[in-house]
């Protein structure tokens, strides 16, 4: 059985840190700062009330809000499910926002791989109260991806505002779902091992980064485009182990990559400081903006800075990317 990466990554890879190393790509090259550090375990993030950046702590169920001019870290949820400590990843993955309420997506913390709490979509009520609104994982179970899998409720990495729900991609089950706030649960649109990771939209159109299946070639990691029931559209490629997207001003996308995959072992992340913060080009090329992050899981564009987290719970800023 061919394993999907995404669904064992090792988020117990201790961080070195990250240096920026110039490069030669067509773009302009910047060199990342230091905002904030000590998160435990950065994943998904996004920008929230007051312009603020929210990330994602897995490692102790928690949300924190990060002040993009001071790099102040302050708690805005805790009391969602902890990642498990022996699978070394889940917990919470991603945050999302509509209005002002947020939503958490929780994974690997079900009974198939011996955790107790629900796979889904949590609405954070208050600082320390939830509601599950979607069992993601109990449908996920009840219907299984055509491609190979292992952990029956899948492994989630992302999810993004959609219409009346959201969108969530699962790397393990090689799908993006479609989650209505009634809790509903469907296949919005399933692909080859192609492992679909981070998100983002514009109006109907959503932009979505591949992992690429193992050994994760540069060539695989890409950003693509589609609608509900349109052809898929390639629109860059060249993102070794590509984990986000974002849209700039005047449609211009970004992609953040992980970095090179030396490991024999699936799952297991990107080797430290190789991770590149990238352009798309009109001729579906990739130029590199920055390099040399250490690991990095998502990245937010906030008055066009890029600020960039990575596994070991960083928060990196590279100014004027859009």
């Amino acid at each position: 059985m061919t394993k999907t990466p995404l669904a064992l990554w090792a988020l117990v890879v201790l961080v070195l840190g990250l240096s920026p190393v110039a490069s030669a790509g067509h773009a302009r090259t910047h060199s990342p700062t230091l905002l904030a550090a000590g998160l435990q375990g950065g994943l998904g993030s996004t920008v929230g009330p007051g312009g603020k950046l929210y990330v994602a702590e897995p490692r102790e169920g928690r949300i924190s809000r990060v002040d993009t001019r001071t790099g102040a870290v302050t708690t805005f949820a805790s009391g969602l499910p902890k990642q498990i400590a022996a699978i070394g990843l889940g917990g919470v993955m991603d945050v999302e926002f509509v209005g002002h309420t947020a939503y958490a997506l929780v994974t690997l913390v079900g009974t198939d791989v011996g955790g107790g709490d629900t796979v889904g979509i949590y609405r954070v009520n208050g600082p320390h109260s939830f509601t599950v609104v979607a069992d993601i994982g109990a449908w996920a179970a009840s219907h299984p991806p055509s491609t190979d899998y292992f952990v029956p409720t899948g492994v989630q990495y992302a999810m993004e505002r959609y219409r009346d729900g959201f969108l969530v991609t699962d790397g393990h089950h090689n799908r993006v779902l479609r989650v209505k706030d009634d809790g509903s649960v469907s296949e919005f649109r399933a692909f080859g091992d192609i492992v679909p990771t981070g998100l983002a939209l514009r109006g109907n159109e959503v932009y979505m980064a591949e992992a690429g299946p193992i050994p994760h070639l540069p060539q695989d990691g890409k950003i693509v485009s589609f609608r509900a029931g349109s052809p898929v559209t390639e629109q860059a490629a060249g993102g070794p182990l590509m984990v986000d997207v974002e849209l700039g001003c005047g449609h211009r996308l970004f992609g953040l990559a992980q970095g090179h995959w030396s490991d024999t072992d699936p799952g297991t992340p990107a080797d430290p400081n190789t991770g590149q913060l990238l352009a798309a080009s009109r001729d579906g090329s990739m130029s590199v903006i920055a390099e040399g992050l250490n690991q990095p899981t998502s990245f937010e564009l906030i008055d066009g800075d890029a600020y960039v987290v990575t596994l070991g719970g960083e928060v990196w800023k590279v100014d004027d990317v859009a």
